[in-house]
């Protein structure tokens, strides 16, 4: 299956070692967490991580009894396997975000931090979560907003070329994009979600600070006024609540995985291999040690 839309891959990439082990992110992960307890329904039937690497949040999805993990690198989702063990409630699932091999209205929360900023096409990917979310479904999105302090900061000393203020996506790098907090409302509702609860998280994220600070203090001050969110947003992460507004068809009973390229619901596999009924179809696709892998048809 082509597209024209680029993915970043993160396959065979050593991002847990070298971001978050030992990296001075204890401060970022712990503040996060805070935020998504905070928006994220406590339990529900199935939920959805849309790139959700090598697992990091899992461990706050206890109250769910199906939870999809996905991502579009092979390697990082192995690395969550290994870091989960036996635990049923979870499936891995490795595919492209723009083409989601779920059936439509399947999911009743999705969550998704620290990878809109890899998004080439951030209202594509708000239609097709539109599409395998439920009625009503939570929909928790983290962002990176380019409306912070010291992008305003950078600009102003003209140490920068784009704009803070401006409302369009700035891609910063290639495939590493910045996003305005009143752009992402407006493209969520473009897509049938309708935006609630803004916070803003990561308002200490300065190296010197964190290393002088303790952890913990840094923590419960970010949290004291993550709420501020609804009023301004000026730090480098906000998470944002959403819940699905438009109709749409809840699954046919046993309904969960679907073609990525035709959307037939697919059955069982049989000798590894999920295989789409659709004759004018027929792409099938590898079920390996667990692993569900539509990043390509075989």
């Amino acid at each position: 299956m082509s597209d024209p839309t680029p993915i970043c891959d993160y396959e065979g990439s050593d991002y847990r070692a070298r971001f978050w082990q030992n990296q001075g992110r204890d401060y970022e992960d712990q503040v996060e967490r805070v935020a998504l307890r905070r928006l994220m329904p406590p339990a529900g039937a199935t939920l959805l991580d849309i790139g959700a690497g090598f697992g990091r949040l899992a461990d706050e999805y206890g109250g769910y009894e199906r939870v999809v993990l996905f991502d579009y690198s092979r390697s990082l989702l192995r690395e969550a396997q290994a870091h989960l063990r036996d635990d049923p409630r979870f499936t891995y699932v490795a595919g492209n975000w723009y083409h989601m091999p779920f059936a439509d209205g399947l999911f009743a929360t999705l969550v998704q931090v620290r990878t809109l900023h890899h998004a080439a096409d951030a209202p594509a990917l708000f239609r097709e979560l539109a599409r395998v979310a439920r009625p009503d479904a939570a929909y928790i999105l983290e962002f990176a907003s380019k409306h912070n302090l010291k992008a305003m900061l950078r600009y102003w000393l003209r140490r920068q070329a784009w704009s803070p203020f401006d409302e369009r996506p700035v891609e910063f790098v290639e495939l590493n994009f910045d996003f305005h907090p009143r752009w992402i409302r407006e493209q969520l509702a473009l897509a049938g979600f309708a935006p609630e609860e803004m916070l803003t998280t990561s308002h200490f994220r300065f190296a010197p600070l964190k290393r002088i600070t303790p952890t913990s203090l840094l923590v419960a001050a970010d949290s004291a006024i993550q709420r501020t969110g609804a009023r301004w947003q000026l730090t480098p992460s906000v998470f944002v609540r959403s819940r699905l507004a438009r109709p749409t068809a809840l699954p046919l009973p046993g309904a969960f995985f679907a073609c990525p390229t035709c959307h037939l619901t697919l059955g069982q596999p049989v000798d590894g291999l999920l295989v789409c009924a659709n004759p004018a179809c027929g792409r099938r696709w590898r079920v390996e040690d667990g692993l569900y892998d539509f990043k390509e048809p075989v």
